[in-house]
């Protein structure tokens, strides 16, 4: 008995690997996962009242969402990011940002397709893509973490269905350009496939950078496909809702694919999604400005690592994706500051970065004081280990 070749080619999740790391090295600072260290707002609690107010909300509840959830992000998006309605997006409700990735691919591709990732990628779409039979195209992006227009056009070919863009970017930080983004979008029309667009990290940019949306572009919307959620912005992680706008074409496939899927997302965590969505905004930006702040001096307590790492500047997300200047592979590394540091960070070998070594250092999901405790042992750590491979006496 064996699990089938497509599960079996996907590549192992590194989340739970390096939580049993950290498992094993008890008092470990945790610089790893990619969630947020605070909680939802009131509201969402305050609305479980009005979800256990009403029977039948313990039955299975429409497949695209409740009503009212899905005309909250209607009007969230039109209002917020700029879609434009009338050109015939829909918008449904998923269990997480991870499923409705996996379901858009469900729903456009078929066995030996191609998508197009750039690189580094969020490890999650890599796993999805090879897990429905379908082909993980390879586009690296340039020095600073950039789109490179000519090589994503240069990897289309006849199989391709999409190309992938992740802005504010997981796990480099990178906020993309409008340029590049109407670029990218112009020639997915062009070319006749479809634009996917992770917007989970929306609300987290610095230092006058701006989030934008593809599907705000005039004649965007019938290729156009936009992933939110609310898990970072909202500090809903387990509570696992997200959502997406898409194409009217492609609603008949997804209602059946996420009827077969989960049938409807989970209902209480619709209602609590409700009342976020009344905290709205503010409560989001009032909490990323912390995260800011910490960023400013997460950003000045690296300075040290210099000679020995390349650290790219930043404008979004919670992370610092570091180069390193070492023959270690980035899992030995990651290894070596839990075990002799009691500091994790994630190897970017996760990420598809196979050449070279590269980290992902995560600020946003722990207070200030742990936080920083962690960027101090981390850079101790990469100190001490690369002078020791480089043998000098420490």
């Amino acid at each position: 008995m064996r699990s089938s070749a497509r599960v079996q080619q996907t590549k192992d999740p590194v989340i739970p690997i390096i939580a049993e790391l950290i498992r094993q090295n008890p008092g470990t600072i945790s610089l790893g996962q990619g969630v947020v260290y605070y909680p939802p707002p009131k509201q969402a609690f305050e609305r479980l009242e009005q979800f256990f107010a009403e029977p039948s909300n313990h039955k299975y509840q429409p497949d695209l969402g409740i009503p009212a959830l899905r005309e909250a992000f209607r009007q969230k998006l039109e209002a917020e990011n700029g879609h434009l309605q009338e050109e015939g997006a829909s918008v449904i409700v998923t269990a997480g940002a991870n499923m409705a990735f996996l379901q858009v691919l469900l729903c456009i591709a078929d066995a030996g397709d191609e998508i197009i990732l750039q690189t580094p990628y969020y490890f999650n779409h890599d796993m999805a893509i090879t897990m429905t039979s379908c082909h993980p195209v390879l586009v690296p992006t340039d020095s600073n973490y950039q789109l490179r227009l000519e090589a994503i056009a240069a990897a289309i070919t006849p199989r391709t269905r999409a190309v992938v863009t992740v802005s504010p970017n997981n796990p480099t930080g990178v906020v993309y350009s409008e340029a590049a983004l109407r670029a990218v979008n112009r020639l997915c029309a062009e070319r006749g496939i479809y634009h996917i667009h992770d917007e989970a990290y929306e609300y987290f940019t610095f230092d006058g950078a701006k989030h934008l949306s593809p599907a705000s572009f005039v004649g965007s919307a019938g290729h156009t496909i936009s992933i939110y959620s609310l898990s970072k912005s909202y500090g809903f992680a387990s509570w696992r809702i997200a959502y997406l706008a898409l194409p009217n074409s492609l609603m008949p496939a997804m209602e059946k694919v996420q009827d077969t899927n989960i049938i409807c997302p989970p209902v209480i965590s619709q209602y609590a999604a409700l009342g976020a969505l009344e905290a709205g905004a503010a409560y989001c930006r009032e909490k990323i400005a912390t995260i800011g702040a910490l960023r400013s001096t997460v950003k000045s307590l690296l300075e040290p690592l210099h000679d020995s790492c390349v650290i790219p500047e930043t404008e979004g997300a919670f992370y610092y994706f570091l180069k390193v200047d070492t023959a270690y592979s980035s899992m030995e590394l990651a290894r070596r500051l839990i075990q002799e540091y009691k500091v994790a960070v994630m190897p970017g070998v996760a990420f598809g970065m196979t050449e070279g070594c590269y980290l992902r250092i995560s600020y946003g999901a722990l207070e200030a004081e742990p936080v920083l405790a962690g960027i101090g042992r981390f850079v101790e750590g990469m100190t001490q280990i690369l002078k020791g491979e480089r043998g000098v006496r420490i």
